[in-house]
């Protein structure tokens, strides 16, 4: 989802990415800092390349895409494969970066890349899309692996598409091993997928949240608001719900709606796919309790629901959706990032200054890589995990974690997301040494 790409490259994410490490590195000592500024500030290894698509009309496209491979200190390389004609090298190598820093946050024996095809996936039949997905998969099999690199879905791709790059990757090594079923996540189950992975960045977000408004002592009747309605801002919404708080907004990149009594998120959902595109989207949607009623909300864009007064705000769209423009305007008493990178440096001041804990993306949302690891630690032995399993594996991990990244911001006095990174980069300096 896209919900202001003009805006969200007005700034470099890279740039923002490498202000964020600088601000982390002070806490070391100047030796140690010097070395995690040196090894840190380029990815190890950047796969620019390009990939011949025949079209249904008969044509031959030439599709460009990035694959980024940031740090593998503490394990082979992971992170998403995005679609998107907005993507951009300084974007992957952003977004790999962070990857590199969320797995060491939720400690897991991996490293961190990502991905980008520039391309509108929505444009292309489901044979190009297709036959894009293999070919990229060519353009870069000799390059991943269960023990180099894997990439699982991100924006605009899904379980149906890591299975036709897990065939075709299969197919490249001429292999029929089980364990190669590893190279990716995010599969489906048919594919060697792991229960719970859908829901697993939403749920995930919850556990974080709720093991931080413990220490926030925030606690009542909460209210919230999300930004992004697709698989996971979909699935946090429920999960806010289920825990017994009320989303009074929700958006998609046409727009929210604002409904004071709360969302049925089914019916949300259910009525969006309904109006379907490219007029549709949420307009219209204002659905509580059992019913669908234009009387019961109202249309919102996504910069007012930005600013709505309530308890707790979900960016879950793209990057940099607050800025040092409407960071002050901001009445939510806690962020909680669902997105990868929704807010920049400057707007990460003024929020800490206002008193505004944010809970990092790389915190927040690594309930998805958490269960990607689970699936590529099934895949690697063989096993299958039932759901029960693999969400209180998930529990566990994730309180755990935000309560580290809790106390590192009170020892050292600083934000949660310095702190966050200060703890994956105590962990990533510990394994190259």
């Amino acid at each position: 989802m896209n919900i202001n790409p003009s805006a969200s490259l007005r700034i470099n994410p890279f740039e923002s990415a490498m202000e964020q490490l600088a601000k982390a590195a002070k806490f070391f000592s100047k030796k140690e800092s010097t070395l995690l500024l040196t090894l840190l500030s380029q990815p190890q290894r950047i796969l620019n390349v390009t990939i011949p698509v025949k079209m249904d009309d008969g044509s031959l496209k030439i599709f460009q895409g990035y694959r980024v491979q940031f740090n593998n200190a503490r394990g082979p390389y992971k992170g998403g494969i995005r679609y998107h004609p907005q993507v951009s090298l300084d974007e992957v190598k952003a977004l790999s970066f962070w990857m590199t820093v969320k797995c060491a946050v939720a400690d897991l024996p991996l490293g961190g890349g990502k991905s980008g095809i520039i391309v509108d996936p929505k444009s292309l039949s489901a044979g190009e899309l297709e036959r894009l997905s293999r070919g990229y998969v060519r353009a870069i099999a000799d390059n991943i692996g269960p023990d180099k690199d894997v990439p699982a879905p991100d924006v605009n791709t899904n379980g149906m598409i890591m299975g036709w790059m897990l065939d075709e990757f299969m197919k490249v090594q001429r292999s029929k091993d089980n364990k190669l079923r590893a190279t990716f996540t995010g599969k489906l189950l048919k594919d060697g997928g792991s229960e719970g992975r859908e829901e697993a960045t939403g749920l995930g977000g919850l556990y974080v949240l709720q093991a931080i408004l413990k220490h926030l002592k925030l606690t009542g009747n909460l209210t919230a608001a999300v930004q992004g309605f697709g698989n996971v801002g979909y699935n946090v919404t429920k999960f806010l719900i289920d825990a017994g708080m009320k989303v009074v907004a929700v958006s998609d990149s046409k727009g929210g709606i604002y409904v004071p009594e709360g969302i049925n998120p089914e019916l949300t959902l259910e009525c969006k796919k309904k109006h379907g595109p490219p007029a549709g989207g949420l307009a219209g949607c204002y659905c509580s309790g059992s019913v669908c009623d234009l009387k019961k909300g109202k249309t919102i864009t996504n910069a007012e629901l930005l600013e709505l007064p309530v308890d707790i705000l979900v960016p879950s769209a793209l990057e940099n959706v607050l800025t040092g423009q409407n960071a002050r305007k901001i009445k939510a008493k806690v962020i909680l990032e669902m997105a990868n990178g929704p807010t920049a440096p400057e707007a990460d001041t003024i929020l800490y200054k206002r008193g505004i804990p944010v809970i990092p993306d790389v915190l927040s949302n690594s309930g998805g890589v958490s269960v990607s690891c689970f699936e590529w630690e099934q895949n690697l032995k063989g096993q299958h995990w039932t759901k029960d399993v693999v969400n209180r594996k998930l529990k566990t991990k994730m309180e755990k974690e935000a309560t580290n990244v809790w106390l590192a911001s009170k020892k050292y006095k600083t934000d949660l997301r310095t702190a966050a990174f200060y703890l994956a980069l105590t962990r990533i300096l510990s394994a190259m040494k």
